[in-house]
């Protein structure tokens, strides 16, 4: 992904990790940048930009460098079918009219996550939101704009929650702030179905949600919302996400993510048990 990154491209994950496979048998292969780069007549940095999945995969590049890493016949067939696959928009391609660059590679990411934990201290998260939650939270972030695009970009996240009924999609594990749960987004009854909604995830085996109590008072998480990534691909480290106003960062430099999963284990542990959630859920849909 780059360590740290706002914006700019949204390669898919097989790009990132085909990417980070070229690295690998460059490496293995003693070829320098710049012998590389002479074999397909380019300079040095389009075969960085390469290995960093800056650029698509262009399949000549890929078989030629393959060759002359001295990768067999065989295998660079199967790597160039892999390119061909990477460079293929994902399904948020279609949504691209209200998908801002700088998020498609967080629903890329999520597509191929194995494992999500995340921190919400203000709203509910996009894969465990009501249609019409969604639709008050996105009229309330897109004053002005038009029902046919609200439409769209709600109908774009509640896309993303396919994965959810997927065998091999994530297990999630959300830390959800009581405020999210209190703070009224839609009205009552909007309110009611969320709830209910989050009520029906805990059935899901591979679905956890902790409530953090404001009675905690100050945690480590408190900063602002970030979401964790682990993949099952040894090619590609764990990512973390975090959204402003404008744009997002994405981390992948150890030292930064392994910050952050400290901080997600022992918040944790200051939240209320998994096995209160039910109870908790319960309690707060009375009060509406």
């Amino acid at each position: 992904m780059g360590e740290n990154r706002s914006g700019g491209s949204a390669p898919t994950v097989l790009r990132i990790v085909l990417g980070r496979r070229l690295r690998a048998l460059r490496v293995r292969a003693g070829v320098s940048f710049e012998d590389a780069a002479g074999a397909l007549g380019v300079t040095s940095l389009t075969v960085r930009r390469i290995e960093k999945a800056e650029v698509g995969l262009r399949i000549p590049y890929v078989r030629e460098l393959l060759y002359r890493y001295g990768v067999p016949a065989a295998e660079i067939d199967e790597f160039a079918s892999l390119a061909r696959e990477a460079n293929r928009p994902g399904w948020w391609h279609a949504f691209r009219d209200v998908l801002p660059e700088w998020f498609s590679a967080y629903v890329s990411l999520e597509s191929e996550a194995s494992v999500i934990r995340l921190y919400e201290p203000h709203y509910v998260p996009g894969l465990l939101q009501t249609y019409d939650y969604a639709a008050a939270l996105l009229r309330t972030g897109f004053p002005g704009t038009p029902k046919d695009e609200i439409d769209r970009r709600v109908s774009l996240r509640l896309r993303r929650q396919d994965l959810l009924d997927k065998p091999d999609g994530p297990a999630v594990w959300a830390i959800l702030d009581e405020t999210v749960l209190r703070r009224p987004v839609g009205g009552a009854e909007v309110m009611r179905a969320q709830i209910d909604r989050l009520v029906e995830s805990l059935a899901r085996p591979k679905v956890r949600i902790q409530v953090m109590p404001v009675s905690v008072g100050a945690h480590p998480g408190a900063f602002g919302p970030f979401h964790h990534f682990r993949f099952g691909r040894c090619e590609l480290p764990d990512v973390v996400y975090a959204e402003n106003l404008t744009g997002a960062v994405y981390v992948d430099r150890p030292e930064d993510v392994g910050a952050h999963l400290e901080v997600l284990d022992r918040m944790s542990v200051q939240a209320e048990p998994v096995a209160r959630t039910r109870e908790i859920l319960g309690d707060l849909r009375k009060e509406l």
